[in-house]
């Protein structure tokens, strides 16, 4: 799979981003100096031609017409310019007017930028070049003071000048914003790929320290700059608690397969051992049948240290064992559990009292349950002195049911609570050699409990007994 820096797509979609912008800042600029400019040069031929109106003057003939006075006309050598009368006399012209500047009315009308009836402006190619010119419609009075205001004299001016400088002006414009906006996206790209870089080195460096984790090596320290981030800061935690939790989970994995083995190896080494003792010499039936029956003792304990084995493995694979939408009478299977205790129970001398108010019940599976139950009253018994007294109490609350167990047996060292629900724990050797524990019940009974939601809680004093507190979720439930 192709790999992407989230930095460089970060960068480029905000380059892009400016770049739209500037395009887009670009062509406003254009439009806008191309209108502004215009306008100032349509004011400049509007002033040039009123110049030209005021430069025709009376003729001083017979007939009164008037003249372009050409001492009064001042005009840049590439501008032109005809004055026409009423009857389309030319009345003066620059030596570069071409006949072509004048367009006939249709082509006016199609060129005509705007007309307000006394002037027009439209464009016009003169030698190849193109112009800007307006026609403007003006009004001379031949001896205004005579009687009736004088004689009205109207002329027709056409004036025009290359937009070549216009344009030339607009275009400056445009480069000045075009070259502005390429150097402000070269100079953010810049700053931006620093700024990221910088910004990201929190997170390179905790991704540098999560990497240098193995099996092997748990260390992690993540970086403070990294812990600090308001960002990373969550993502500091999980890690760390993900850690810990995988780091605990295959040191107990691995005390497990050593314990297991360890477990294992000496039960087959004591039935090993007693086979060779048969075989090193004759025996009688009596003899050979005491050491059959101490194989086979070793054998069943290797068989049910296997079974609690696959046990605790199918509980903590949650096969059957979460909870669920139906609930289990407590009280009932309770009581079904001290009866398949009570022949173990009596010949210890041990007494069983279940305790309780109401019909409580808890969101688990019966068999779990009883399993649960089981386990928590056998090592009860096998820990009570004779004439002593097992006490299960129960007590339903709206959303839990509590049960308490309670011996008034050895009691467990307060060094080995710790340690009570690990995997082949047994507090003290002797305890588990003299009842013939595997260390392995405690821990179904925390793993069936976990996986239903609820807790499960050891109190215990040397000589005094051991009481084990539960809590199960009660209530509705979702089936899993």
């Amino acid at each position: 799979m192709k790999t992407y820096s989230i930095a460089r797509r970060l960068i480029a979609t905000v380059l892009l981003i400016e770049l739209v912008s500037a395009v887009c800042v670009t062509t406003v600029a254009f439009v806008y100096e191309r209108h502004v400019h215009f306008r100032a040069f349509e004011v400049l031929l509007r002033g040039r031609a009123d110049s030209m109106l005021g430069a025709v003057q009376d003729a001083e003939d017979a007939s009164d017409n008037v003249m372009l006075d050409g001492t009064e006309i001042t005009v840049p050598p590439d501008d032109i310019y005809q004055v026409t009368d009423a009857g389309g006399r030319v009345l003066g012209r620059s030596a570069n007017w071409t006949g072509g500047s004048v367009p006939s009315e249709q082509e006016r009308t199609r060129r005509e930028a705007h007309d307000d009836g006394r002037e027009t402006f439209y464009q016009s190619d003169v030698r190849g070049k193109a112009y800007r010119v307006i026609r403007l419609n003006g009004l001379r009075i031949v001896d205004p003071g005579d009687k009736g205001g004088g004689i009205r004299r109207y002329v027709t001016i056409y004036y025009g000048s290359s937009v070549s400088r216009v344009w030339a002006a607009v275009w400056r414009t445009v480069d000045f914003y075009a070259v502005s906006s390429l150097l402000v996206l070269t100079l953010t790209g810049l700053l931006m790929s620093w700024l990221l870089n910088r910004g990201l080195a929190p997170l390179r460096e905790l991704a540098t320290g999560a990497s240098r984790v193995s099996i092997t090596s748990w260390a992690f320290v993540p970086p403070e700059t990294a812990r600090m981030t308001k960002e990373l800061g969550p993502l500091v935690s999980a890690l760390e608690v993900l850690l810990h939790s995988l780091q605990r989970s295959f040191e107990q994995q691995r005390r497990f397969v050593g314990d297991a083995a360890h477990e294992l190896k000496t039960g087959v080494a004591v039935v090993k051992s007693s086979l060779q003792l048969l075989s090193m010499k004759e025996r009688t039936a009596v003899e050979y049948q005491a050491g059959l029956e101490r194989c086979l003792a070793d054998c069943e304990r290797m068989e049910s240290i296997v079974a609690q084995m696959l046990t605790l493995a199918r509980v903590e694979e949650n096969d059957g064992i979460g909870p669920v939408s139906s609930e289990t009478d407590i009280f009932r299977c309770l009581r079904e559990v001290v009866q398949e205790l009570n022949t173990i129970a009596e010949i210890r001398q041990v007494s069983i009292v279940i305790q309780g108010d109401g019909a409580p019940t808890a969101r688990i599976q019966e068999e779990p349950f009883k399993l649960l139950c089981s386990n928590l009253l056998l090592n009860a018994l096998q820990h009570s002195p004779a004439d002593t007294v097992i006490s299960a109490d129960v007590k339903q609350e709206e959303s839990c049911v509590w049960i308490r167990i309670r011996d008034e047996g050895e009691g467990i060292p307060a060094e080995g609570l710790p340690q009570i629900f690990d995997r082949f724990s047994r507090g003290e050797p002797s305890r588990s050699r003299k009842t013939g524990g595997t260390g392995l019940g405690l821990a179904i009974c925390k793993a069936i409990v976990d996986k239903c939601g609820g807790t499960i809680e050891i109190q215990s004093e040397v000589d005094r007994g051991t009481t084990v507190l539960i809590r199960l979720p009660s209530g509705p439930g979702l089936e899993t």
